[in-house]
């Protein structure tokens, strides 16, 4: 019987451990913090639960422009609510995880672990401390590393989880801030300034580039930076924090120019840094790049025969759904399964903002830079019938397609539920489907989804002039 040893219990580790048992393999998963991670318990789940709570203020609000009266009664926002609302909806989504684990034979062991003494042979030890005992060493086959990744802190700016918090912090407020300031515009930015400022919350983010979300699509990310502002965010482009100080009544950020920002509270989204320095693999020969993170290949392999990696920790793509798929290939490569290596052009990604912002495949950049051949088409969402009955102001669709083909290579889609409407488009893609035959696909009338077959059509006639 194989022994697989899984360090790190996020969708990277869990999700390999399940496939693991399935193929009867004799399955250890360490983790620190318990099943599911940080993905589970602080990071993923929590936010997206937090922005839920977030989006029923944004439909209250707006309730006016339907015809619907509040009786002039505000509604208002229990912090204290939202937030063990959010805390309780991670532990039950840990807990099933445990009962699916367990249930499926995976020995789940609370603690940490790391590569042992590199000995001859075709196993490798692994030291694992459990939490409360003592350690004791495994001898696996197959080592899977899920470590993960944790907020990255700035020396000048050190979260103290009061005024000055990482976004694993936000959930011990028991209120919300009068005055957020969010350092960072990418994704994890974006999406908190987005959420406190639908609750009511005065936002100032701090984008160190010309636009929020610079790795994004820029006519998506110039869309809801246009939202941001019109709903009274503050938004300060070309602005570095040089330090965030805890006044005792609020925060005074600096900027790298001199100027001052005076909140009641600094949220730090300055990116993560993977959870790696711990495991011994420089010690062991696995290689280790630039910031720390775990090299590996298509297939989750190492440079070290029986050791794989997954997950942020080796900075492919941080995403949970990428981190699941990469566990999985690693337990289908190390037993012998058919596996097809990871593609990152069918991965879909979403940023959870207000509206929500969802790409695929083939990047705008990639086209304006010459490095893929591409026609597209950008619909917005003004002209759907569906949109304007629930007064959807901001949005679009963009498709790219082959010139000579019409096969479908990208698409973006900036609207409410947008990681929902991204998906036909993601099919298309996986399954090499042309604009002919995603505009030949009869779609509910009205509905959103019908401005995607209406883009293919439109790159349907431009093909045939």
């Amino acid at each position: 019987m194989s022994r697989i040893v899984i360090i790190g219990g996020g969708p990277g580790g869990y999700e390999a451990a399940l496939v693991a048992a399935q193929l009867d393999a004799d399955v250890t998963l360490v983790e620190a913090d318990g099943p599911g991670g940080a993905c589970v318990l602080t990071d993923c789940v929590p936010s997206k639960t937090f922005i839920a709570s977030s989006e029923v203020m944004t439909g209250y609000r707006h309730n006016d422009r339907f015809g619907i009266r509040s009786g002039g009664v505000e509604a208002t926002v229990d912090a204290v609510a939202v937030n063990e609302r959010v805390k309780k909806l991670a532990l039950a989504q840990s807990a099933d995880i445990q009962d699916k684990l367990v249930k499926v034979g995976v020995d789940v062991v609370r603690g940490r672990a790391r590569l042992g003494e590199d000995t001859l042979g075709h196993t490798h030890q692994v030291l694992i401390e459990p939490e409360g005992a003592g350690a004791y060493a495994v001898d696996a086959s197959t080592v899977l590393l899920a470590t993960g990744a944790t907020p990255r802190v700035l020396p000048s700016a050190q979260p103290d989880g009061e005024r000055i918090l990482d976004w694993r912090q936000v959930y011990d407020l028991t209120e919300l801030p009068s005055h957020l300031i969010v350092i960072g515009s990418g994704v994890t930015g974006a999406e908190f300034a987005s959420a406190y400022l639908a609750m009511g919350v005065n936002v100032t983010l701090v984008s160190s580039r010309e636009r929020v979300m610079p790795h994004e699509d820029a006519d998506a990310a110039m869309a809801i930076e246009r939202v941001f502002r019109e709903r009274g965010m503050t938004i300060l482009s070309k602005a570095r924090a040089d330090s965030v100080v805890n006044t005792g009544d609020g925060v005074l950020v600096t900027l790298a120019d001199g100027r001052t920002v005076i909140g009641s509270h600094a949220l730090m989204a300055v990116g993560a840094i993977p959870n790696t320095a711990s495991l011994g693999l420089r010690e062991y020969g696995v290689d280790v790049a630039d910031g720390g993170y775990v090299t590996v290949d298509r297939v989750s392999r190492t440079n070290v025969p029986g050791i794989y990696a997954a997950g942020d920790c080796t900075g492919v793509l941080p995403l949970a759904s990428v981190a699941a798929m990469q566990g999985r290939i690693a337990v289908w490569h190390a037993m012998g399964e058919a596996v097809a290596p990871l593609r990152l052009r069918t991965v879909s990604a979403n940023v959870f903002t207000d509206p929500e912002l969802a790409t695929v495949g083939l990047s705008q950049n990639d086209v304006d830079a010459g490095k893929v051949p591409a026609r597209q088409v950008m619909l917005p969402l003004t002209g759907n019938a569906r949109a304007k009955m629930a007064d959807l102001r901001d949005g679009f669709v963009k498709l790219f397609c082959r010139p000579a083909t019409g096969q479908i290579v990208g698409g973006v889609v900036v609207a409410p539920k947008a990681s929902e409407l991204i998906l036909p488009i993601t099919m298309a893609i996986e399954n090499n489907l042309t604009v002919d035959q995603l505009a030949h696909t009869i779609t509910i009338y009205p509905s959103l989804s019908g401005s995607i077959a209406e883009a293919a059509r439109q790159l349907m006639q431009h093909e045939l002039q």
